[in-house]
């Protein structure tokens, strides 16, 4: 047993590693509402655009270069917090923007996983929802939307499976981290989302 784990161990990358640990080290920060998490995930998510590259996962390394946008975005609007308050406040998703955010993530899959399944793309359809997913979620973290961490709790969880079938295993287990923080993101949120409300209230 001590063998195999050791083989499993020198069988992973050391580019994968870094980009687990900044990985977590992020979404740990993002969870517990530190802005720091923006520069930190600007570095994972560079190193990830090479590794699903090399997986064929080409709808997730796409999904990195967007990140990529919209962690230096989320930078800018956490940065942007009002002069009275120690960190930017929690808002809540509207109806309006989950219809569209519904709408857009079943276009978004029937299109470019019609698009990927004439290349040689791994799990172009599941690739495809789950990236939509994500790109709704990132626009949501970004923003401040408290229920962005619902998303993620979702797609994280199909996420592990898809990883796992690739045999990027670290990044599976990194994945599987990722679900149990955005829980803890979540009560976290909420928390701080209710105490602006009692604020707001007095």
């Amino acid at each position: 047993m001590l063998n195999e784990l050791r083989d499993w161990w020198h069988g992973q990358t050391w580019l994968e590693i870094v980009g687990v640990i900044t990985g977590l080290l992020c979404v740990g920060l993002a969870a517990v509402n530190n802005i720091w998490n923006w520069p930190i995930a600007i570095v994972s998510v560079a190193i990830y655009i090479f590794i699903f590259f090399g997986a064929r996962l080409y709808a997730d390394m796409g999904l990195q270069v967007y990140f990529l946008v919209m962690n230096v975005y989320g930078w800018y609007y956490w940065s942007k917090k009002p002069v009275t308050e120690e960190k930017s406040p929690v808002a809540r998703v509207t109806v309006r923007e989950l219809l569209f955010s519904a709408v857009a993530v079943v276009v978004f899959t029937f299109l470019l996983g019609s698009v990927l399944k004439l290349t040689p793309a791994s799990y172009p359809f599941i690739d495809s929802f789950c990236t939509a997913c994500s790109l709704v979620a990132q626009v949501f973290l970004a923003r401040k939307v408290l229920e962005n961490w619902l998303i993620w709790i979702f797609v994280d969880i199909i996420y592990v499976g898809v990883y796992i079938f690739k045999n990027l295993e670290l990044t599976a287990i990194m994945y599987g981290v990722y679900v149990i923080i955005a829980l803890v993101g979540y009560f976290d949120w909420r928390k701080d989302y209710r105490k602006q409300f009692l604020q707001a209230q007095s």
